[in-house]
């Protein structure tokens, strides 16, 4: 049980892998603006993780050395688009604003780096724990970005005003550099700046 909480724990913070291994940070300058955006984007890559680790896990023993790589990308690619044909019946909104970055989750190299290095010699249920983790890890900083990058880029989240009108009548304005692509970058080398920083001084 607990080498199970440490799949979903450690990748949390100590493995995180945006913050620590810094992978999938395309993604991360590309769907933050929004929050909404951000939280589903998050939960899409969390899904195909999970289940992708869980599938390859499951097939890892008859699976050709040569051709790993081909059935791993048939295997993402599969639950991309049952995860994309799920956002445009049910979040269409949203799928549309996430444009073409879902389908470049199969290019997501979190998910090839997990099968790689975990789904491949590990049981189903601790490589579904650790995809899982992982999407939460990555969702995490995620969230964390497009918090900031709305409040301050738009005055509002998830789609909600939140700082007051009385602050915009005294003189207060939004950032817009905040909910521009390079702002994203910064914002995640601060997360990493201030994470680094904290190990440093145990």
């Amino acid at each position: 049980m607990s080498n199970w909480k440490k799949l979903l724990i450690e990748p949390l913070r100590k493995t995180n892998p945006v913050m620590v291994l810094v992978l999938g940070i395309c993604s991360c300058l590309a769907v933050t603006a929004k929050l909404k955006p951000a939280l589903v984007m998050g939960a899409s890559v969390t899904v195909v993780t999970a289940f992708s680790n869980l599938i390859i896990s499951l097939l890892r023993k008859g699976i050709p050395s040569r051709i790993r790589i081909i059935v791993q990308l048939v295997v993402v690619s599969t639950l991309v688009i049952l995860v994309d044909q799920f956002l445009k019946a049910f979040a269409y909104d949203v799928s549309k604003q996430l444009s073409v970055y879902v389908g470049l989750i199969i290019t997501n190299c979190i998910i090839m780096g997990r099968l790689e290095a975990y789904a491949l010699s590990h049981g189903p249920g601790e490589s579904f724990l650790d995809g899982l983790g992982n999407g939460l890890g990555y969702s995490l900083i995620l969230i964390i970005v497009a918090f900031f990058r709305e409040l301050f880029g738009s005055g509002t989240l998830l789609g909600y005003q939140v700082i007051p009108q009385s602050l915009y009548e005294a003189g207060y304005q939004n950032n817009g550099l905040m909910i521009l692509p390079p702002m994203a970058l910064i914002v995640i080398g601060i997360i990493i700046w201030i994470n680094n920083s904290k190990t440093e001084s145990k």
